[in-house]
């Protein structure tokens, strides 16, 4: 892995994988809909899917055309912090793929026909995912636990913002936050050295430049959010404070999540669905963000048995908090953990997403031996450390379902929500 700077003071990561004939290449700038106000919810969304509606070059059935002509992939995705636009194609394409990527990036058109089809477009997003109470529930329980905080805004927006949204509000955005300084370019492919000719060629007119401000971390709200849905479920959550990803302890933090319902062999897996038959889709999931994350364990359940379930739940969060794990869960945890980050080093998209996401949010990278270190250092005071942290506070609530009378028996105090915040890019 090499870190190069452009004259413009942009940053280039390429790590060169020369058994492969493949190559994966991103832009990453760090913007998300944690940089948006209320006013403009939903921008760094909308305008990651206005710049593939073409350039003065090429028509969204260019852009289209180039990649499959050449049997290449080209996609992009916006998250709470950063907005990546990537390709993967043969390495002997890459010029093709930088070169419709960089014309993509700084000379699209946002014309005016095309933003009102695509407002449609990303309304129809909406709308998927309000009929789709699995994920809903997910962006409800992110709002129950850090409420207002733009972490908690929807990255899709809602209609009431997109509607008034015009080719200004996106090029005033991306003036704001599009910059050399926050922006990062990651190779991970069959490259040398000389590539740095190609991206010096295509970006380094790129002279946009400002200053990042300061983020406020969020407060951890212990809110508790019911949306009423008609469905066959109830779908739950119960969400806690996490770790940030400079967080030193994190892998405690991951190693922990695989025991408790990272997996099928996990406690929440066995108990709830492999032993009493009470959920079909059962797990927990950790969130970092830069300065902070959260822990949520997900259920959905029968409306008659979602007060057992959560019960269940949280008496193996008190098992765990009591009592730690055991030597064999610690053991195998470390293990899957290492297999997981081992294998997926095998794919040139995973190197370019690990290359452009460390630079942009950490500024620094580990190497894979200084994460297997990592790893088998974790010891059981830092297990029992990461439990006491979770299990702090109360934790925060989300349900989505049709019964609203469930709730009087989990014991706290529901608001009603009236919306619900979908958070997942293109």
């Amino acid at each position: 892995m090499n870190k190069y700077q452009l004259k413009n003071g942009l940053r280039v990561m390429i790590e060169p994988i020369p058994t492969c004939r493949s190559v994966s290449f991103g832009i990453w700038v760090k913007t998300g809909s944690r940089n948006e106000s209320p006013d403009d919810n939903g921008i760094s969304h909308f305008v990651e899917h206005m710049l593939f509606k073409g350039t003065e070059r090429h028509s969204a059935k260019d852009i289209a055309d180039r990649f499959d002509g050449i049997g290449g992939n080209v996609n992009a995705f916006t998250s709470k912090e950063y907005t990546c636009y990537y390709a993967k194609v043969l390495d002997q394409h890459l010029p093709i793929a930088v070169d419709v990527l960089a014309d993509m990036f700084f000379n699209s058109q946002l014309a005016d026909t095309e933003l009102v089809k695509e407002k449609n477009v990303i309304l129809e997003e909406i709308s998927m995912y309000e009929d789709t109470p699995d994920d809903t529930v997910h962006d409800l329980s992110s709002r129950a636990a850090f409420g207002d905080h733009p972490l908690a805004a929807s990255i899709l927006g809602t209609a009431e913002r997109l509607g008034p949204m015009g080719p200004q509000d996106l090029r005033r955005y991306m003036n704001q936050r599009y910059r050399t300084d926050n922006t990062v370019i990651s190779i991970a492919g069959n490259v040398g050295e000389e590539v740095l000719e190609l991206i010096e060629r295509h970006f380094g007119q790129f002279d946009v430049t400002g200053s990042e401000g300061e983020w406020e971390a969020p407060v951890f709200r212990s809110g508790s959010l019911f949306h009423r849905k008609k469905t066959e479920q109830n779908h739950l959550c119960l969400t806690f404070p996490g770790c940030s990803i400079s967080d030193p302890k994190l892998y405690a933090m991951i190693l922990l999540n695989n025991t408790i319902g990272g997996g099928m062999s996990s406690r929440l897996f066995q108990e709830i669905r492999e032993k009493r038959g009470m959920a079909y889709s059962v797990y927990s999931y950790h969130t970092s963000y830069a300065d902070s994350g959260l822990f949520t364990v997900y259920a959905g359940t029968a409306p008659k048995q979602t007060k057992d379930v959560y019960d269940l739940t949280m008496e193996v969060l008190q098992e765990v908090h009591a009592n730690g794990l055991s030597e064999a869960e610690l053991s195998r945890g470390k293990e899957q953990l290492k297999g997981n980050l081992i294998l997926s080093l095998e794919s040139t998209s995973s190197r370019m997403n690990r290359l452009g996401k460390n630079e942009l949010m950490l500024g620094r990278h580990y190497t894979l031996d200084e994460m297997l270190e990592r790893i088998d250092r974790v010891s059981m005071d830092d297990i029992r450390g990461m439990m006491n942290k979770l299990m702090d506070a109360p934790c925060a609530i989300a349900l989505v379902g049709g019964q609203e009378k469930v709730l009087s028996g989990i014991g706290r105090e529901f608001v009603v929500s009236s919306s619900v915040e979908a958070a997942s890019g293109e």
